[in-house]
């Protein structure tokens, strides 16, 4: 269906937010007057999973991988963005009376369904202006809700809950934490570049016990799995040296987690700041420096329909960890190109792994994230 025309405004402000992804990207080159993150985050929960109007960018990013009862298996996706388009000075200057209209805030949405038994990925998107019933994310005590039309997020103490439904597949998905959250970087504070305020406030809930019910094709099928949120903010712009970024969050069998994110030069070569987190089977964090890990890429796919080529394969090595790993794609094709909102085309996708930590062999399954391989991301002027 076809947006309406005031929507359509906004969508340029939406292709600028969704350059974000796994590094923010404001929309002008300016803050002005919007907060920024250029050190402690001091994060406390349940409050900071819900919103922080305020920053420029904000996310709430969940992926997973699930087996029905027939033994057929699925990644899935579901992501709500919201971005703040006016700062919170300019609004002070805003005429009066007030309207329901009237909304600093933009919220968008994507998801995604990998099929790996048939070998077909889906995908849907939203974008919607902050509106009651329709759009927003708010707090009702210790409980956070972000949604967009029939898309929800419920987050709980004791769980969370994710709603999507499309035209050609939904779900209905109950994820309960096993760890409690996960700060990165120095204790939430993630550089994203060379400048202290290239940052964003990061962490995670990295395994996720996951149950619930699958549509497609018509037919509803209970699952089972394992699931990864992320929840970050910022007000900071991409530095304009970087071309893109590949994230890398991983579930391994020996119940430990790591998560990689490596920033991409235009230059071809890797920024320093790039990093990762690993989580140990007792929940306990280990900040992985640059120079702590190397990614080799061993195979690419090239996309028929952007005409993108990505890395498909390959070989990670944490070496203060001992561990070594082989990753692989689930499916080849699980691009994302979002022309109905963003206009950015990246690879979002679910992959398997198998290697060893320690001496001792180990496997799992997780998720790659790809951007900037259509075309670099540069910083919106």
């Amino acid at each position: 269906m076809r947006r309406f025309s005031i929507e359509k405004i906004f969508f340029a402000v939406a292709f600028l937010l969704f350059c974000l992804l796994k590094v923010p990207v404001i929309l002008c080159e300016e803050n002005g007057a919007f907060s920024t993150v250029t050190g402690p985050c001091r994060l406390q929960f349940p409050i900071d999973h819900g919103p922080h109007p305020g920053y420029r960018t904000e996310w709430w990013y969940y992926t997973g991988n699930v087996q029905s009862e027939t033994k057929d298996n699925y990644g899935f996706q579901l992501t709500f963005f919201r971005t703040q388009i006016v700062p919170p000075e300019a609004e002070k200057n805003w005429p009066e009376p007030s309207s329901a209209w009237r909304t600093k805030q933009l919220y968008l949405a994507h998801a995604a369904l990998s099929d790996l038994t048939s070998k077909r990925h889906l995908y849907s998107e939203k974008v919607a202006r902050e509106f009651p019933g329709i759009a927003g994310a708010f707090q009702n005590n210790n409980n956070t809700n972000v949604k967009i039309e029939n898309w929800l997020l419920e987050l709980t103490p004791a769980m969370h809950r994710l709603i999507a439904a499309t035209d050609d597949f939904s779900f209905n998905l109950t994820l309960i934490p096993l760890k409690p959250p996960v700060l990165h970087g120095k204790n939430g504070y993630s550089r994203k570049g060379k400048f202290p305020e290239s940052a964003s406030c990061y962490y995670s809930f990295t395994r996720l016990e996951t149950l619930g019910e699958i549509n497609l094709n018509g037919k509803t099928f209970s699952v089972t799995g394992l699931s990864w949120m992320d929840h970050e903010f910022s007000s900071a712009p991409l530095e304009s040296d970087l071309a893109g970024w590949d994230w890398f969050s991983l579930q391994l069998s020996d119940g430990t987690e790591l998560m990689v994110y490596l920033l991409r030069r235009k230059d071809g070569a890797l920024s320093g700041v790039s990093s990762g987190t690993f989580v140990d089977i007792s929940g306990k964090v280990i900040h992985l420096p640059f120079n702590s890990f190397k990614v080799d890429e061993l195979e690419t796919w090239k996309s028929v329909r952007s005409g993108a080529c990505y890395p498909s394969r390959w070989r990670l090595r944490v070496f203060s960890l001992s561990l070594d790993l082989t990753i692989v794609p689930n499916l080849a094709d699980q691009e994302m190109r979002t022309s109905e909102s963003t206009g950015v085309t990246y690879w979002e996708g679910s992959i398997s792994f198998h290697g060893n930590s320690k001496g001792k062999p180990v496997k799992g399954q997780g998720y790659v994230e790809l951007t900037g391989y259509e075309k670099p991301f540069d910083a919106p002027l």
